[in-house]
């Protein structure tokens, strides 16, 4: 069965993007194979802002051929928006009602794994709802005193099970959970 997996960058501090929803301090190196993420993922889950900025994006002309290419990625998965807003779009689902059944049937599709990507809201919705399967969290070397929480009004405590700890030559630390049991 496919697994629902939270991918993000995160401040040292605990912030997904600055108070500006600013996300300038990302890094993304080469050997924190991105692209080996992709691979292992066929369907992209997104909030409804979040797939507005970024679920069609298209790098500048004078990008990089690995950024051209890492974007054909992304949009060569299965997309799925998550919102009150009913909409048509050739390419993604939109779903806007029932949102555990639906994920529910869509990790038994089979193939490969699900990439939560966010925007904050559908984390939260994801979290409360005991939706996440894996937590990939990647901490930049940054401290941004202020911005969007990752964990926010959190109703529960959220138990987890460190499964791998990955350090990259930048000094962002990627820190990989599972639901503890």
């Amino acid at each position: 069965m496919k697994k629902v997996i939270l991918d993000l960058a995160v401040t040292l501090d605990g912030f997904i993007e600055g108070s500006n929803g600013e996300i300038d301090w990302c890094i993304l190196d080469d050997d924190m194979n991105f692209d080996g993420f992709l691979a292992s993922i066929d369907t992209i889950f997104y909030g409804r802002a979040s797939y507005d900025a970024w679920g069609n994006y298209q790098p500048e002309a004078g990008a990089s051929p690995a950024e051209q290419q890492l974007w054909q990625a992304v949009h060569s998965k299965n997309k799925f928006v998550f919102s009150s807003q009913e909409r048509q779009d050739d390419k993604a689902t939109f779903i806007s009602s029932d949102i555990a059944d639906k994920v529910a049937e869509i990790k038994k599709q089979g193939g490969k794994d699900i990439w939560l990507y966010g925007g904050a809201g559908l984390i939260k919705s994801f979290l409360q709802l005991g939706l996440i399967d894996i937590y990939r969290i990647s901490v930049h070397p940054i401290a941004l005193g202020s911005g969007k929480p990752l964990f926010e009004n959190l109703k529960q405590r959220v138990p987890l099970r460190l499964i791998k700890t990955n350090t990259f030559k930048s000094g962002v630390v990627q820190l990989i959970y599972e639901q503890a049991t």
